[in-house]
């Protein structure tokens, strides 16, 4: 148990990370970090939470709200010191995405007891947090980008599902998933791993549609 709620502190504390650094490129200030950082470190569990019926896991424990808090106060003092702050983003953001997938999926399996479930709610809490970030922020979305980005979580999510229900050990089941998820969307930041996007003819303008 202890094992995997390290995965969620980890997922909360480095997604406040890239929210303050996104407030940063916006030179905020120090409440806009706090409010940033906040947004992008609860804003997928909280999502998930709501979804399963489960009581918000910030509103049991004010731990979570401190963890965003201080890693807000952090940044909001050191990004300076940064050379390339959107890149940081990315690579944080990947760390989160991968300890946010498996314990997502942990969640959604334990509450539920529905392997499609759990993996959905591993997608769904490493990578909205994510997406409401660049989206409120302004950022290009890293959802939008052409690299592989829902897919790594998804990938995490399903390794940590298949394993556990197969019986192995906590640990064994979440430190594969968290590998698999984070090479994945590595990959997909430093080597550009996409898959084809979609193409068609251009869409008919409404006023040609009978």
């Amino acid at each position: 148990m202890n094992q995997i709620i390290f995965l969620d502190y980890a997922g909360v504390a480095v997604f406040a990370a890239t929210g303050a650094l996104a407030a940063s490129r916006k030179q905020l200030d120090i409440i806009g970090f706090l409010f940033f950082a906040g947004l992008t470190g609860i804003g997928g569990g909280t999502v998930r939470d709501l979804i399963l019926g489960a009581p918000v896991f910030w509103v049991q424990n004010h731990d979570y709200l401190v963890v965003c808090a201080a890693m807000a106060i952090a940044v909001y003092f050191s990004a300076h010191l940064i050379e390339s702050r959107y890149k940081l983003l990315l690579w944080l953001d990947a760390i989160g995405l991968a300890a946010y997938c498996v314990f997502g999926a942990w969640k959604g399996l334990v509450m539920t007891g529905s392997a499609l479930v759990a993996v959905v709610m591993g997608m769904l809490t490493a990578t909205f947090g994510g997406i409401l970030r660049d989206q409120i922020a302004g950022e290009p979305s890293v959802l939008m980008r052409p690299e592989i980005y829902v897919t790594a979580a998804m990938a995490g999510a399903v390794t940590f599902t298949v394993l556990d229900i197969a019986g192995l050990p906590l640990l064994l089941s979440a430190a594969p998933a968290f590998a698999v998820a984070f090479i994945i969307r590595g990959g997909a930041i430093w080597f550009g791993w996409s898959f084809p996007p979609y193409k068609s003819r251009p869409g008919r303008r409404p006023e040609d549609i009978p």
